[in-house]
């Protein structure tokens, strides 16, 4: 038969009906099927830095052709389940809407269980027309099929007639920009600037008439969004007058916009340098001014988070950003974004994937999402510290390979090896290999030897470190021997 794609509402959905639907799979499975499935799955294992409970999951499914895909996966995971439904080795997936919205994985068949969402505010409610128009546009794989199914499920005939009614026969809800924000407005209208594209209030309003965000509103109606963004750009020293009718962009103006961050990042980070000059800041001072910027996602909090109020009190001093008042709903997102920071303070301090997971309930994949973003943010932190001449160049650069690692300090001269990541450089490090020049000592069947490492990556360690493994190879092959 053909493949199946299985579109739910929540990531808890996608594993435990993959997991339901694999017992049916492994039954029709052929031998060639369960062969390159094996394959599939080695291949995966080798490629993942540390094995986790999302990855059992997903190889328990991957096993019996089936797999479940959503935001918590990691890219290697995302990437090991797209391609495999392309190659036909994986035969059905279960995804949240998001592989609909972004990834073109078309199937013979889609099935469309959850026509319902939960919402905090307002209980359950259908899902937007445009989602499942999304999701059954992926029914019929061009050049295989001659037409493709899409079925939606129904409890009931009233059901049935009230999703042909709506789903089927409807049309989809109009899009709206995504310029209406603030935040892409600041960021859009910096990015012109900065760039010489526009240099007066004409100009501007000139560039905002031409944009989808006009078209769906007059110009005149959103005069007030665009001064607003203009008067915080130019208060907060992203641009200057040069008279009374032009501007330009400063030095802090195009930094920012080259950086593509948020100017009110820019301005918080700004801000929590300029008072890392009058403390000793930790690491976790840094990441959380970081997390606090609008470009992070923070976390939310849930009714077991009690350690982070206590982890507020005990590092209140370690703050680069005043914390809010106790109590207050901004306290609630200062919270938030220290829950955000920890989990990227754990990540450092190598705290195992799965522990990560566990606490913070999120996958893999948010981890990562995370760790990107705040990476990203600490080099435009390190920008602007330059730029400035503050103090804690060199820590946050420290710090940026820290997150970008996930490693402890003692281990940043061992990482910087091709293919060293956490795991094997801490399994050096505690072999006693603690510095490059530590590996240039030992032969190589001596570094072979330490759990993860094996013949092929101390062979590249010390090509790496400029050691010549001509004779050291007979060595290796002889210690093997024995």
């Amino acid at each position: 038969g053909g493949q199946v794609l299985v579109f739910v509402n929540t990531r808890r959905s996608t594993v435990s009906v993959a997991n339901n639907l694999s017992l049916i799979v492994e039954e029709k499975l052929t031998k060639s099927d369960k062969s390159k499935l094996k394959k599939l799955f080695n291949s995966v294992k080798k490629q993942l830095p540390e094995f986790t409970s999302v990855d059992r999951k997903l190889f328990y499914c991957l096993e019996r052709g089936v797999a479940f895909h959503n935001a918590g996966l990691s890219s290697i995971q995302r990437r090991a389940v797209e391609q495999g439904f392309k190659d036909r080795i994986i035969k059905v997936i279960v995804a949240t809407p998001t592989l609909a919205a972004g990834v073109n994985i078309p199937a013979q068949r889609v099935v469309i269980r959850d026509l319902w969402r939960y919402d905090p505010n307002f209980g359950m409610n259908p899902i937007p027309i445009l989602e499942y128009k999304q999701q059954a546009g992926r029914a019929g794989r061009p050049r295989y099929d001659e037409f493709g199914e899409a079925i939606a499920i129904a409890k009931n005939e009233n059901q049935m007639e009230g999703i042909y009614e709506n789903y089927v026969l409807g049309e989809t809800e109009p899009i709206f920009s995504k310029l209406g924000s603030q935040s892409a407005l600041r960021m859009h209208l910096l990015a012109a600037i900065a760039t010489n594209f526009v240099d007066s209030m004409d100009g501007v309003y000139k560039f905002i008439d031409s944009t989808f965000y006009a078209y769906q509103s007059e110009i005149f109606m959103l005069k007030d969004e665009i001064d607003n963004a203009i008067d915080f750009l130019e208060k907060n020293g992203f641009i200057e007058k040069i008279n009374n009718k032009k501007f330009m962009s400063t030095l802090f103006g195009n930094r920012t916009s080259s950086l593509y961050i948020d100017p009110l990042s820019a301005l918080q980070l700004k801000k929590a340098l300029e008072k890392s000059c009058d403390k000793e800041p930790s690491s976790l001072s840094f990441l959380h001014a970081v997390c606090s910027t609008p470009d992070v996602r923070s976390l939310y909090l849930r009714s077991g988070d009690t350690w982070i109020e206590e982890k507020a009190e005990i590092a209140r001093g370690e703050f680069l950003l005043e914390p809010p008042v106790y109590a207050s709903d901004e306290y609630e997102w200062f919270l938030s974004d220290l829950k955000t920071a920890s989990l990227v303070e754990d990540w450092i301090n190598e705290i195992h994937e799965d522990n990560i997971v566990n606490k913070y309930n999120v996958g893999p994949g948010d981890i990562h999402n995370i760790v990107e973003m705040v990476q990203w943010l600490l080099h435009a932190s390190r920008e602007f510290a330059r730029m400035y001449n503050f103090d804690y160049v060199a820590d946050i650069s420290d710090l940026m390979i820290r997150v970008q690692y996930g490693c402890k300090k003692e281990l940043l001269n061992l990482v910087s090896l091709k293919n060293i990541g956490r795991i094997r450089a801490r399994a050096l490090f505690n072999e006693g290999f603690k510095t490059i020049n530590d590996l240039r000592k030992v032969p190589l069947h001596r570094i072979a030897q330490v759990k993860t490492i094996g013949e092929a990556v101390a062979k590249s360690i010390k090509s790496q470190i400029g050691e010549s493994i001509k004779g050291e190879d007979k060595e290796l092959k002889e210690f093997i021997g024995k």
